[in-house]
């Protein structure tokens, strides 16, 4: 048994949980950090090097594994999902199996377990489109694809757990968030690493969508907090006020980069694609907590890491990532429309 309190990561070797695991053993070194991940073809061993943490590789839709791993921990903080919105359209199987069953049977475990706090990362996109003001806890889930459906529901499990057995735990629900160590099929990354390359950007539509664009280090302070001095059965939404259309992303990282804005092309709008997040987080900031980048620091310290890592990107392009790009953009790629600003 570890003399030190032990937090378990679940996806901690995903994007933004393996920026949290980084941020945790920088700002709480007493902690022992433990990760559970099932190193999909998101899920990248790399991303941890440096962060002193203990690597299980595992899944948590498999009880006895996720039992083993919450063995003596304290708390947990759970990121383990499949999150690409594009991917969900093509097959919702995966995001089934781990967003809602794998949720609620870790949830489980770790209630059994007797771990004494619990944090369910989620996303903006259970509330729906914004057409009005931000989005607030209070206002119900209103999913529109399957990806976003599937959090919703594990969101339910989740609370559920609560309700039903008072087991201590929080959900935060986020905004798109940006920064090292994304995986190349999200839209900053992949718009990056194209005009480095030189090769078109697909922008849905005619990039008039808007999003709230986070920087991972915020997320992870925010979710930190939660965990910390988040009230039991609670939810907290995590938003930084950095709206923007996606054409003006797209061209800043042109600019950032250096690369002719007619590499923007217009592509046909994927289906289900909706209009704007608007959180409001006014309650996660009672805790303490606030964004300290604001869009053009979000954006250009993103732009600058990819510029600087492609020894890191370069061998994710290959192989499955080929045939996802193709399947996904090669026909909108074919009848797209390059953009004349």
């Amino acid at each position: 048994m570890s003399a030190r309190p032990i937090l378990l990561v679940t996806g901690g070797a995903g994007f933004i949980g393996a920026n949290f695991v980084h941020h945790v053993r920088a700002v709480r070194p007493d902690w022992e950090v433990r990760v559970l991940d099932a190193l999909t073809y998101a899920g990248d061993r790399r991303r941890l090097e440096g962060a002193g943490c203990d690597l299980i590789v595992g899944d948590i839709a498999e009880t006895e594994t996720a039992q083993a791993a919450l063995d003596g921990a304290s708390w947990l903080v759970n990121f383990a999902a499949e999150t690409h919105v594009d991917r969900s359209l093509l097959d919702a199987e995966p995001f089934l199996r781990t967003n809602v069953t794998g949720t609620y049977l870790l949830f489980e475990a770790a209630r059994q377990a007797g771990v004494a706090k619990a944090v369910h990362v989620s996303t903006d996109e259970v509330y729906g489109e914004t057409r009005g003001a931000a989005f607030r806890e209070t206002d119900p889930p209103a999913p529109r694809n399957p990806y976003s459906a599937t959090k919703a529901a594990g969101d339910l499990m989740v609370l559920a757990c609560w309700q039903t057995h008072r087991f201590p735990l929080c959900i935060t629900r986020g905004v798109n968030t940006i920064g090292p160590w994304q995986h190349p099929e999200k839209a900053v990354p992949l718009f990056t690493i194209n005009a480095m390359r030189g090769q078109p950007l697909p922008l849905y539509g005619r990039g008039e969508q808007q999003r709230d664009r986070l920087y991972v280090e915020d997320h992870a302070g925010a979710i930190l907090a939660v965990l910390e001095r988040g009230e039991p059965g609670e939810i907290y939404n995590v938003a930084a006020g950095n709206n923007r259309d996606n054409l003006s992303v797209a061209r800043r990282i042109c600019e950032r980069v250096g690369a002719p804005q007619d590499l923007i092309h217009f592509v046909e709008d994927r289906t289900g694609h909706d209009w704007n997040y608007a959180l409001d987080s006014t309650k996660l900031q009672s805790l303490g907590w606030s964004r300290q980048y604001d869009f053009a620091a979000a954006m250009d310290a993103t732009v600058d890491w990819y510029m600087q890592a492609q020894d890191w990107w370069a061998p994710i392009l290959d192989g499955e990532f080929q045939a996802y790009y193709e399947r996904q953009y090669g026909e909108r790629l074919a009848g797209a429309e390059a953009f004349r600003g």
